[in-house]
């Protein structure tokens, strides 16, 4: 396996870990970026661009990875699953940045429809921490409503609370993208997909999508499960009830928040990986993940700084903490973000950013200057601290 890239000189505990995880924790194809005070110290990539790593550049099957298989390059993209999530919050946090969305605000202020049911008092800050008590739908989408723009919205707008908004939180792992993104088309008048493009990645030059354009399709390689070995854990469980057991009931919220799309699309579907799901199908090279979080805290190569010193205090301030209704662990979140801690360690206690279930990770750590980029195409059964992800952030901190 040749890994291809470069490590600036300190780095090179990342290189290492990245090295292990393909040697050891069954990696068939991935990349790792960092960034500095907006330079890139690390850029690195290996493996084959498909799963299974037999698929030929053109098309063609190759054997078990050979000769024949299309090798992963560095503009290789993959989809980033949750990792999404930090992407979207973005657009929200701009939004009340240019003083066009109150965070504060009830939902229903800018989305009418969504009062419905009893949910006049859910916040716009309510459901950046997963606190707006929506995280299911009673009636499961069919991946073919999933795929129409407006029926998430029209779904979550029909939905009765879970519990009282403001009280508690649980991850809202797919209504999230349906809220935010109607958010965004209400105050904008634009697609969140779209906002996206011309708002964020475009001006800092990141690769990266939510709803991917059929220009950029070739770039994306085919995901797939991994069984990692030994144990792939990550997740901490609450001592009276284990998350198997959690994701095992079709009763638990936990079941019923990952099942709001039953059954769950193809994510190698062109179909899917077009559509703009800003909760689950974000498309990223791990450059463009880095350098998205890298221009959240500075400038990179000239490019806009997005968040102000405000924004940023808003982004990584504590808004939820503790027992988590759908992941059953403890969690922490501020306004979008995943904030360091036992669930989904970052580098630091000031670091936020957002995991992709089965592997990606993407966060900024303000006091160090450090943005963290990882994309990968074989997902495994963690949910938020993959530990392939995980190694590379221990060779991150071994390296400052």
């Amino acid at each position: 396996m040749d890994v291809n890239g470069t490590v600036a000189e300190g780095f090179e505990p990342v290189g290492e870990a990245f090295v292990r995880n393909f040697e050891v924790l069954g990696e068939r194809g991935a990349a790792v970026a960092v960034y500095r005070d907006g330079r890139r110290v690390v850029d690195l990539w290996a493996g084959t661009k498909d799963v299974d790593g037999t698929k030929g550049a053109d098309g063609t099957k190759g054997a078990d990875g050979g000769a024949g298989s299309a090798p992963w390059e560095r503009g290789t993209a993959q989809i980033v699953r949750s990792a999404t999530k930090g992407v979207a919050a973005a657009a929200l946090l701009l939004l009340h940045q240019r003083g066009l969305l109150d965070l504060d605000a009830p939902v229903g202020e800018y989305w009418p429809e969504f009062k419905a049911a009893g949910k006049e008092r859910v916040l716009v800050r309510h459901v950046l921490s997963h606190r707006a008590g929506l995280p299911v739908l009673d009636r499961p989408l069919t991946p073919e409503e999933a795929l129409d723009p407006l029926r998430g919205a029209e779904a979550v707008a029909r939905q009765g609370l879970v519990w009282e908004p403001g009280t508690d939180h649980g991850y809202h792992a797919l209504t999230y993208g349906w809220l935010i993104g109607e958010l965004v088309r209400r105050v904008t008048g634009r697609g969140v997909g779209d906002w996206i493009a011309e708002e964020i990645a475009g001006p800092v030059g990141a690769d990266l999508w939510v709803g991917l354009p059929a220009a950029e399709a070739g770039r994306v390689g085919v995901v797939g499960r991994v069984e990692a070995p030994g144990n792939a854990g990550g997740l901490r469980s609450r001592p009276k009830r284990s998350v198997a057991e959690a994701y095992d009931d079709p009763a638990s919220l936990t079941r019923r928040a990952f099942a709001a799309i039953t059954p769950f699309p193809d994510q190698n579907d062109p179909a899917y990986r077009a559509a703009a799901l800003p909760a689950t199908n974000g498309i990223a090279t791990a450059d463009g993940l880095a350098r998205f979080y890298a221009s959240l805290i500075g400038e990179v190569g000239g490019g806009p700084r997005l968040f102000t010193a405000g924004t940023l205090a808003a982004a990584r301030a504590e808004e939820s903490a503790g027992a988590d209704r759908v992941l059953v662990i403890n969690t922490r979140f501020g306004l979008g973000y995943m904030l360091h801690g036992s669930a989904s360690p970052f580098l630091d206690a000031g670091s936020f950013g957002h995991p992709g279930r089965g592997g990606s990770l993407g966060f900024a750590d303000p006091e160090s200057g450090i943005a963290f980029g990882y994309v990968t195409n074989g997902f495994s059964k963690t949910v938020t601290a993959d530990p392939r992800a995980q190694a590379l952030v221990r060779g991150l901190r071994a390296s400052l």
